[in-house]
């Protein structure tokens, strides 16, 4: 009986593909893919990378033990997403790889940062979708600087880095 691939084996095949072509390799964007496998591309401000930068900055101080990586490819059942930035303990580090590039399983936390083109309603479908592949933290970094916690609902702090100050400012 032929297997039947599932949609995080189908985004993973169509971002193979993505990641193989040589005209997509230098785009100054943030690539994702959407449920059909077409590409979204996100223009970058210099606000916008400061503030993940910002953000790397302060988990690698709160967070020394994780990797912090900017933009993670994650398949998702709603296709292939980049947070920001992520944060990974060395042990989900591992088990992240062994599901395949890019990963099926979500690191720890997902941060994405709000800029001008995001709404609400997009944050709240990928803290949704960050949220069911196994991701236990969603933060939202707004425009000035503000961090939103995000686990089953809003919370006031991260549970898996408590100190973590409320905004980026100052970091950067």
């Amino acid at each position: 009986m032929p297997t039947v691939a599932t949609p995080a084996q189908e985004h993973q095949e169509r971002w193979d593909e993505i990641a193989a072509d040589p005209a997509l390799r230098d785009l100054p964007y943030k690539v994702e893919t959407n449920t059909h496998g077409q590409i979204v591309l996100s223009p970058h401000t210099n606000r916008h990378s400061d503030l993940q930068e910002a953000v790397q900055e302060l988990l690698r101080t709160y967070a020394p033990d994780g990797h912090v990586p900017p933009e993670y490819a994650l398949a998702t059942p709603r296709g292939v997403k980049a947070p920001d930035v992520v944060w990974m303990s060395p042990g989900r580090r591992e088990d992240m790889r062994a599901t395949g590039d890019p990963s099926t399983l979500a690191p720890e936390i997902c941060v994405e940062v709000m800029s001008e083109s995001n709404t609400e309603e997009e944050m709240q479908e990928k803290r949704i979708l960050y949220r069911e592949i196994g991701a236990e933290e969603v933060w939202v970094v707004g425009e000035e600087g503000d961090i939103r916690f995000f686990r089953d609902k809003e919370a006031e702090r991260s549970e898996i880095v408590p100190e973590c100050p409320q905004s980026v400012s100052g970091m950067n």
